[in-house]
């Protein structure tokens, strides 16, 4: 597939540019190049990262440019300094554009986070892969990219070991999917009376139904989200997977909002996620990915209580790994 000139030519309409001077298309003549879509609640594309970091560090040398073209999903995500603190947390070196328009997006009619093209130094789309995966297929034709472009010394592909979010997902026992909170696109909501907009005192069933939700407390649920009005509002969702993430944070930057977590309404203890203690502990800082749960051993249905004890949480999304 030949790029048209707006394809890449669409990189100069980037908002901003991270670890990087602006990039434009010029730049990139006879470069090879990988360009990635994500963006950074996205624990498809964070799972990604672990390749792509790795394929970046092996192959600069050799002639392969990186860039990670970051295109928001919610508002907060088109924070300039959202993004830049979070690139840093994740140990990003590469270069990353600043989408926040979806002009690269529409450019590349791309639809997916993560997205990876692979670009040859004719300007030609030689490989792409949307979703995760296809990561040694991907390597390959890096490197036959490089040969062509005149690089020599190639070695085996990279050796790729990933913890905490960027571990691949256990999909073998994985039977709950993506979920949005907010009413525009949330499924299985538990909810009597459900009031959009508005603020309202929900109350959570004991027992839910697998990969269906609850909200108890004092909530507003809204397009894309739920916030918390007061104290002691709690989110239950049931679930049959290795890893619980919520994306999540406080509506106002610069405040802190503490949570627990209990797992079929006992503590975490060796179950517990990257962002809680053993006692199930936890503290929302930034609007971000929080993994809550991480079951070591087998997974089974289990019920999630998340339980806030600061009001001005907001929650967007559910995933699984």
């Amino acid at each position: 597939m030949q790029l048209s000139n707006g394809e890449l030519s669409s990189l100069k309409r980037a908002n901003a540019w991270i670890n990087s001077k602006p990039i434009t298309s010029s730049d990139l003549k006879g470069k090879v190049v990988l360009i990635e879509f994500g963006t950074y609640t996205c624990i498809n594309w964070i799972r990604t990262l672990p390749y792509i970091r790795g394929w970046y560090e092996k192959y600069r040398d050799k002639g392969l440019v990186v860039i990670t073209v970051h295109t928001p999903e919610f508002p907060f995500e088109k924070s300039v300094d959202n993004v830049r603190k979070a690139i840093k947390d994740m140990k990003i070196d590469f270069p990353v554009a600043i989408d926040n328009q979806q002009d690269i997006w529409n450019a590349f009619n791309n639809r997916y986070w993560p997205a990876c093209y692979l670009i040859d130094t004719k300007g030609r789309i030689r490989h792409h892969q949307f979703g995760e995966g296809g990561y040694e297929e991907s390597e390959h034709i890096i490197q036959q990219l490089l040969v062509e472009a005149g690089a020599t010394g190639l070695s085996n592909g990279v050796t790729v070991t990933a913890d905490g979010c960027e571990l691949a997902a256990d999909w073998n026992s994985l039977k709950s999917a993506e979920n949005y909170l907010g009413y525009e696109r949330t499924e299985n909501f538990t909810a009597d009376g459900l009031k959009y907009d508005k603020p309202h005192v929900y109350g959570a069933p004991s027992i839910l139904l697998l990969n269906h939700w609850a909200l108890s407390g004092n909530w507003t649920v809204q397009k894309q989200s739920i916030k918390l009005n007061n104290t002691k509002g709690k989110i239950v969702y049931r679930f049959h997977a290795r890893d619980f993430h919520l994306v999540m944070g406080p509506a106002v930057p610069g405040t802190s909002i503490r949570f627990r977590v209990l797992i079929d309404g006992k503590l975490p203890g060796t179950a517990h996620g990257i962002d809680v203690d053993e006692q199930g502990n936890g503290e929302l800082t930034d609007q971000r990915l929080y993994q809550l749960i991480r079951q070591p051993n087998s997974v089974s249905d289990c019920q999630i209580e998340i339980e806030f004890f600061d009001n001005g949480v907001e929650a967007f999304a559910v995933t699984f790994g």
